[in-house]
């Protein structure tokens, strides 16, 4: 991956990544804590933020001060199932809390490989399950509830949604995922390995998945849920909106995901970023590039939800 392919409204944010030290314990250690310290709770204009427990672990509830709808969404972060948190993408989440009017409520989850499959998922689907019954003081309707993510949070999102439809009585109102994390067959393409994808490379997507799912990728014989690319049946699914960019690692499986869910009869709507890197709206969130990305993400579930 050069420069070159990266559009240029994404250079300069590209140029200050730094490598994603993942694949041993005291990575990870550094790259957890260097995330605590460098992300510390702060104040926004137009919406609080409460942290609340759920089970052992605390979802984030972005409350608009203008609320004009009674629907919510559900958020998962993203950091490839071993790092990361949800105060990470608390920019994102309150332009849409006040943007839309809404609650959204970002889930923490237990990360891997400490806590493998499925635990990130049961922690999910409790936070889903803590929305629903936490409704009626939250003032949302249980029939309005989108669920979305992003990266690993995007995958786990997907499972989540496929889990609700096996599941649960209530269905998600709508699908809203960015570079969703889908498919561990991915990081068994060695092909891709020598390929240097911005952000997040194929070798680290081998730990990610490793991790996660307690054995190598690609095995097979998996539970059900753990892995979202690999469901036969995504029939009675969701509106669904994805959004990639073209030179990331996930591309293929997100744009093969979504056109077989359009072919079960889902709606789907794809957008397809040039030369936009895995993660580059959270990297590059000041520039106008990302900011028209984002109005568009947020206008689609706009129009599902309200």
């Amino acid at each position: 991956m050069t420069l070159l392919q990266i559009a240029p409204e994404l250079r300069k944010a590209a140029r200050l990544i730094p490598a994603l030290p993942i694949g041993s314990r005291m990575g990870r250690w550094f790259m957890r804590t260097l995330f605590k310290i460098g992300l510390s709770d702060r104040q926004y204009e137009g919406v609080t933020i409460e942290k609340r427990p759920v089970g052992n672990n605390m979802v984030r509830v972005y409350i608009p001060h203008k609320r004009t709808s009674d629907s919510a969404l559900l958020w998962i972060h993203g950091g490839g199932f071993v790092i990361g948190g949800a105060i990470q993408d608390d920019r994102l989440c309150v332009s849409t809390a006040k943007k839309l009017g809404i609650i959204i409520v970002s889930v923490e989850y237990r990360l891997s490989p400490e806590s493998s499959f499925p635990a990130a998922l049961d922690d999910c689907l409790a936070a889903w399950k803590w929305l629903q019954q936490s409704a009626p003081s939250l003032k949302v309707n249980i029939h309005k509830v989108a669920i979305g993510g992003q990266s690993a949070g995007g995958g786990l999102a997907a499972s989540l949604v496929q889990r609700v439809h096996d599941v649960e009585e209530i269905q998600p109102i709508a699908q809203w995922i960015f570079s969703p994390m889908l498919d561990d067959l991915t990081a068994t393409d060695h092909r891709l390995d020598a390929i240097k994808h911005t952000v997040w490379n194929n070798k680290q997507n081998y730990v990610g998945w490793k991790s996660y799912l307690g054995t190598e990728p690609g095995t097979g014989h998996l539970a059900e849920y753990a892995v979202p690319a690999h469901r036969a049946n995504l029939e009675y699914f969701p509106p669904t909106w994805i959004g990639a960019g073209d030179i990331e690692l996930f591309f293929d499986e997100d744009i093969k995901y979504a056109k077989r869910l359009e072919q079960s009869g889902c709606k789907v709507a794809i957008e397809v970023v040039p030369g936009a890197f895995h993660g580059f709206e959270s990297l590059a969130w000041n520039t106008q590039f990302v900011q028209t990305y984002i109005a568009k993400s947020q206008a689609w579930l706009r129009k599902e939800l309200l």
